[in-house]
C-alpha cells in the first residue's frame, strides 16, 4: 500500500541530503513523466475520465449508504443479509474478527475517503457521529495491528483533513482536535501491548483491561507476524508529532529496531512470524506478501514522513535482498531466510499486489510494470485476484475479499508513467466490481472466484482504500479540494501530512543501521529518480515491458517465467528425473533420488513413501531438482482422488431485485444432470409438499416446470430427486435441516446416490446449507416469485435487467436499498485473510452420522500437511507444457503443495507418520541454521 506524498524534484537525491531535498518522493517525482506517454497509446478523454470518476462516486454512495442505513453503528456491513456485523452476535470467524472492536470500524475507516471524494458535508456529519457514538473502552480483545492501521490511522487521517478544511474556512469551523484526542486515548490503550522484553508488541490487547489480567483474556501469546510488529511507526510517530507525546514514536521505533537486529544476516531477509519474547524466528520463510508486506512499506515511508536516513538504509538493504532472492520477474516467490536460493512455496498470495506500488515509490519501475501486468492477466482470467494462486496461475485459495492492493499499484503506476493503459485497467476493475460483486445492499466479497459465489462480508478497507485509489486514478488535480501531494498514504490509505517531519522532533535519531551492515552508495541512486533516466526517450517503454507478458497466464508455458538457474543446464547433463518416469525397482532412479536428497521407505503395508531433505542433496541444484520431483509426485499421487471429486456449483438469484447479483455456493450431486457438461437450468422456485420430498408430492401443480425446494433428512437424496422429477420439476435444491449451517463453516459435499442405478434421474440436483437456503426462502416470503439459475459457475447478468436496475444517482441508490431482504440466518466462519494457511472451500471433511439417511459423500481436500521448512518448485524442466485450464476451473489447490512427504497406493498416509516426518525435517533445518551461524 503505497505513497502519494511529495513536492516534486528532478535529479537523484544525494546520500543523506537535507530533509528539504528528500521530502519529495519517487512516486510524485514521476508524475512529471505523464507528458512522455502521448505517443503509442490512445489517451482517455476528459469526459470519459469524469464519467468513470462519477461512477466511482456512485459506487461509494451505494456501499457507504447501505452501511449507514443497515449496519451503523456496527463495525461492518453484511451485504447479503443487510445487517450489521457485531462482535459476539455472529459466529466467530477466528482471527479475522480481531479487527472488530465495537467502535464503528467502517465509519472511522471511511473518514478521509469522504474528503478525497469531495463529500465534505458527509465528512462533517460523520465526524460528529464518531464523537457522539464511538466508545473506545469496550471489553473486547482486538488486534493491535488492525486497530492501529484502521482505527488509529482513521482517526489521524480524519484529524489531518479536518484541520485542513477548518483552515480553508468553510467546513469544520467548530472542530477543536476532538478526533486527535480520541486517537491519543486509543494510543494509550495500545501501549500496554509493548510490555515485552523485546519491545515487540503482543498481537492482541483488551481495549478495557489491557494485557495479562485475568479479565483481559489475552497476553499469553508468544508469536506475532513481522508486519504486525513493524507496521506502527507512521501512525505512532504521527500521534507523537501531533500531540507532543514522544512515547508513541519511541515504542514504535524500538519495535522496528528489534526486527532489524533480528534479520538473517547473510540474506538480509526477515521471516513471517517471530517470538515476541526471545526474538527467534518461528516461520522462516520470507516474501513480500501476507505477514511481512507492510513492514517493508513502513521502512520506506518512515523515511519519507520522518526524514530519518536509517529507515531508508534499512529499506534499501532489504530491497536489495528482495530483488536478489524473492523477485523472479514477473513472480515474487517466498524463500527460506537461511537458504534464500530455495523457494519456500509454489504459490503467491494476493497481498503482494501492493508491491508494484511500493516499487514506484522506490523508483524501480521496470519490475513494477512486470509484476503488475502478470497480476492483471490473472484478474482478466478470474475477474478478481484470488487470495492465492500458483506459479502456473491455477487458483490456490479461491476467495477474494475485495482487496484494494492491485488498484493501489495501478494508481501509482499511472502516476509514474502517465500511460492511459492503466486507466483502462482501472475501468476493468470498476466493471468487474459492479458486474460480479455488487448486490442490492452493498458489495459482497467473493467466496469463490471460479463460481462467482459471494460471502456475506464487506470489509472496512474496501471503503477506506478501494474507492480512494479508483477515484484518484481518474481525477484531475482540480477535482480534488486539497493538494494530495502534501500527504503520505498509510498502509490503510489514510492521509498524514508531510509537514509532520519538522514538528516536535524530540526523538533521538541514533543511526543503528550502520552497526549491522555496510551499505554501498548505489543504494541511494534511485531515491528520487530523474524521469529522463526512467524513460529513455521511449514513449512506448512501459508497453514494451508489458507485451511479453500479455499471454503469460493463458497461453504461455509456466516454465518460461519461472527462474531456472543457469547451473541447472550444465553442459552434457541429463534432464532431471520426472515423477511420471520413476520406477522404484530401477537402481539408476534410486541413485538419482539419493543425489537429490530423497529417501525411499518401504512401509509394512506394502506402500512406498518418499521423504525429501534438502540438506542431504549433493548440491543446491540437486536439491531443487528433488523438490520439483516431490511436487510432481504429490500431484500424481493425488490425481485420482481429485478426479473423483466434483467442484462446487452455483445457485444464482436472477429475479428482481437481485438480477444475478446474489450467488450462493452449492454442493453437487453424483447423479442427475451434470451442470458442467450441459446448459444451466433456469426457473422459478417452489417448495415441495411434503417439504422433505420423501414421498409422492401432494402439490405437483406447484412444482411443475419449476425448481423444487426440498429439506434434507428422512430419506435418500436420490429418492427426493425421483419424487420431484415425477411431479414435473425441472431441478431440485436440497436445503440443510441443520439451522445456521453454512458453506463457510462446513465443508461442501456431493450428494451420493442410494446404491442403486440412478440413470433414471435426469434433472440437476444441488445442495445448499441452511444460511444460503434461508436467503432464497426469505426472498420467496418477500417477493413471492423468485427465479434462480443452477449452473457450474455464475453467469453474467442480463444486460436489460442491469440497465433497468442500475442506479443512476444517489437517490436511486437509496430507493434501491429500500428493497432488501432481511434475514436472521447466522453468519459464517471465514478464513483469516492475513495469516491463514487454509482454503475455506476445502476444509475438513464433514463427518456424517450413519443414522443420517441422506447418504452424502464429503468433498474434502487431498491430505493437507504443511511443512514450512521445505521448498517445492513446479518448473517444467523438459519444456513440456500442459493445458491446466480445465483443472483450474474444477480444483482449488490446497496446502498439499507444501508437503514434501508423499505416499501412494490405496491408503492415506497416517497422521503419526506425517508428524514424525515433519519433526524430522524441522530438526534438519535447525541443524542447517546452526551451520549457517
Amino acid at each position: 500500500m503505497s505513497e502519494a506524498g511529495g513536492r516534486g524534484c528532478g535529479s537523484p537525491v544525494p546520500q543523506r541530503a537535507p530533509w528539504s531535498l528528500v521530502a519529495a518522493t519517487a512516486a510524485i517525482c514521476l508524475v512529471s513523466a505523464t507528458s512522455v506517454w502521448t505517443a503509442g497509446a490512445e489517451p482517455m478523454s476528459r469526459e470519459e475520465k469524469q464519467k468513470l470518476g462519477n461512477q466511482v462516486l456512485e459506487m461509494f454512495d451505494h456501499a457507504y449508504g447501505n452501511y449507514m442505513e443497515h449496519a451503523y453503528p456496527a463495525d461492518e456491513l453484511m451485504p447479503l443479509t443487510c445487517r450489521g456485523r457485531v462482535r459476539g452476535q455472529e459466529p466467530s470467524r477466528g482471527d479475522v474478527d480481531d479487527a472488530l472492536g465495537k467502535f464503528s470500524l467502517t465509519l472511522i475507516d471511511s473518514l478521509d475517503t469522504l474528503v478525497v471524494l469531495n463529500k465534505t458535508k458527509e465528512f462533517e456529519d460523520a465526524v460528529r457521529k464518531v464523537l457522539r457514538d464511538v466508545n473506545l473502552d469496550n471489553d473486547v480483545v482486538v488486534s493491535v495491528f488492525e486497530t492501529n492501521i484502521r482505527v488509529l490511522g482513521g482517526l489521524l487521517g480524519g484529524h489531518s483533513l479536518a484541520i485542513m478544511l477548518k483552515e480553508k474556512g468553510e467546513y469544520m469551523q467548530w472542530y477543536n482536535d476532538e478526533l486527535l484526542q480520541m486517537a491519543k486515548q486509543l494510543g494509550y490503550k495500545l501501549l500496554p501491548a509493548f510490555n515485552t522484553t523485546s519491545g515487540l508488541p503482543y498481537p492482541r490487547i483488551n481495549l478495557k483491561f489491557g494485557i495479562r489480567k485475568p479479565e483481559a483474556r489475552t497476553g499469553t501469546e508468544t508469536d506475532t507476524c513481522t508486519a504486525c510488529a513493524g507496521t506502527l511507526i507512521l501512525e505512532f510517530a504521527a500521534l507523537s508529532r501531533f500531540t507532543g507525546a514522544t512515547i508513541f514514536e519511541e515504542y514504535a521505533r524500538k519495535a522496528l529496531d528489534f526486527l532489524w537486529e533480528k534479520r538473517q544476516r547473510s540474506s538480509n531477509l526477515v521471516g513471517v512470524t517471530i517470538n515476541i519474547h526471545t526474538g527467534d524466528w518461528v516461520r522462516k520463510d520470507s516474501g513480500v506478501g501476507a505477514g511481512i508486506d507492510s513492514y517493508y512499506e513502513y521502512l520506506l515511508k518512515a523515511y519519507v514522513l520522518l526524514g530519518d536516513d536509517s529507515f531508508l538504509e534499512r529499506f534499501n538493504t532489504h530491497y536489495d535482498a528482495i530483488m536478489r532472492y524473492i523477485s523472479q520477474p514477473p513472480l515474487l516467490l517466498d524463500v527460506h531466510i537461511h537458504k534464500p536460493m530455495l523457494n519456500a512455496r509454489t504459490w503467491m498470495d494476493a497481498l503482494l499486489a501492493f508491491f508494484p506500488g511500493l516499487q514506484v515509490l522506490k523508483g524501480d519501475i521496470r519490475p513494477a510494470i512486470e509484476t503488475h501486468e502478470m497480476l492483471y492477466q490473472v484478474i482478466k482470467k478470474h475477474n478478481f485476484l484470488p487470495e492465492a494462486f500458483t506459479t502456473d496461475f491455477r487458483v490456490h485459495w479461491a476467495q477474494h475479499p475485495l482487496r484494494p492492493e492491485f488498484a493501489e499499484s495501478t494508481y501509482f503506476l499511472y502516476k509514474a508513467t502517465g500511460d492511459p493503459y492503466y486507466l483502462e485497467v482501472g475501468k476493468t476493475l470498476i466493471e468487474n466490481l459492479n458486474k460480479y460483486a455488487r448486490v442490492p445492499c452493498g458489495f459482497a466479497a467473493m467466496k469463490d472466484v471460479r463460481t462467482g459465489s459471494h460471502e456475506d462480508r464487506m470489509d472496512s478497507f474496501f471503503l477506506a482504500e478501494m474507492f480512494k485509489y479508483l477515484y484518484l486514478l481518474f481525477a484531475d488535480k482540480e477535482d480534488i479540494i486539497f493538494d494530495i501531494e502534501d500527504y503520505i498514504f498509510t498502509t490503510e490509505a489514510h492521509l498524514l501530512p508531510l509537514w509532520l517531519s519538522t514538528t516536535n522532533q524530540s526523538i533521538s535519531k541514533k543511526n543503528t543501521t550502520s552497526e549491522y551492515t555496510e551499505l554501498d552508495d548505489s543504494n541511494f541512486d534511485w531515491t528520487c529518480p530523474n524521469t529522463q533516466i526512467l524513460f529513455p526517450n521511449d514513449p512506448l517503454y512501459a508497453q514494451s515491458i508489458r507485451e511479453p507478458l500479455k499471454n503469460v497466464v493463458d497461453k504461455s508455458c509456466p516454465r518460461g517465467i519461472i527462474r531456472v538457474r543457469e547451473e541447472s543446464f550444465r553442459s552434457g547433463a541429463k534432464p532431471p528425473l520426472r515423477a511420471r518416469d520413476f520406477m522404484a525397482t530401477n537402481p539408476e532412479h534410486l541413485e538419482i533420488l539419493k543425489k537429490m536428497g530423497v529417501s525411499l521407505i518401504h512401509l509394512k503395508d506394502g506402500r512406498v513413501q518418499l521423504v525429501q531433505h534438502a540438506i542431504q542433496a549433493a548440491s543446491s541444484i540437486d536439491a531443487e531438482d528433488g523438490l520439483r520431483f516431490m511436487q510432481e509426485m504429490i500431484e500424481l499421487s493425488s490425481q485420482q482422488q481429485k478426479e473423483q471429486q466434483l467442484p462446487p456449483r452455483a445457485v444464482q438469484i436472477v429475479s428482481h431485485p437481485f438480477f444475478g447479483r446474489v450467488v450462493l455456493t452449492a454442493g453437487p450431486a453424483q447423479f442427475g444432470l451434470d451442470l458442467s457438461r450441459h446448459k444451466e437450468t433456469r426457473g422459478f422456485v417452489a417448495s415441495s409438499k411434503p417439504y422433505n420430498g420423501c414421498s409422492e408430492l401432494t402439490n405437483p401443480e406447484a412444482v411443475m416446470g419449476k425448481i423444487a425446494l426440498i429439506q434434507r433428512g428422512q430419506c435418500m437424496f436420490a429418492e427426493k430427486a425421483r419424487n420431484i422429477q415425477n411431479a414435473g420439476a425441472i431441478g431440485g435444491i436440497v436445503i440443510d435441516d441443520n439451522e445456521g449451517s453454512s458453506s463457510d463453516t462446513a465443508p461442501l459435499f456431493q450428494m451420493a446416490g442410494d446404491g442403486k442405478d440412478t440413470d433414471d434421474i435426469k434433472i440437476p440436483m444441488l445442495f445448499l446449507f441452511s444460511k444460503e437456503g434461508s436467503i432464497i426462502l426469505d426472498a420467496i416470503r418477500e417477493y413471492e416469485e423468485v427465479e434462480v439459475l443452477l449452473s457450474d459457475k455464475a453467469k453474467d447478468r442480463d444486460p436489460e435487467m442491469e440497465n433497468e436496475e442500475q442506479p443512476s444517482s444517489e437517490n436511486d441508490s437509496q430507493n434501491q436499498s429500500a428493497e432488501q431482504i432481511s434475514s436472521s440466518s447466522q453468519e459464517v466462519d471465514l478464513v483469516d485473510q492475513e495469516s491463514s494457511e487454509e482454503n475455506s472451500l476445502n476444509s475438513h471433511p464433514e463427518a456424517l452420522s450413519p443414522a443420517d439417511m441422506d447418504n452424502a459423500a464429503s468433498i474434502s481436500p487431498s491430505e493437507q500437511t504443511s511443512n514450512p521448512t521445505e521448498n517445492h518448485e513446479t518448473t517444467n524442466l523438459n519444456g513440456e507444457c500442459t493445458d491446466l485450464d480445465n483443472q483450474l476451473q474444477e480444483q482449488s489447490e490446497t496446502e498439499e503443495d507444501s508437503n514434501p512427504n508423499v505416499s501412494w497406493g490405496k491408503k492415506v498416509q497416517p497422521i503419526d507418520s506425517i508428524l514424525a516426518d515433519w519433526n524430522e525435517d524441522i530438526e534438519a533445518f535447525e541443524m542447517m541454521e546452526k551451520d549457517e551461524l
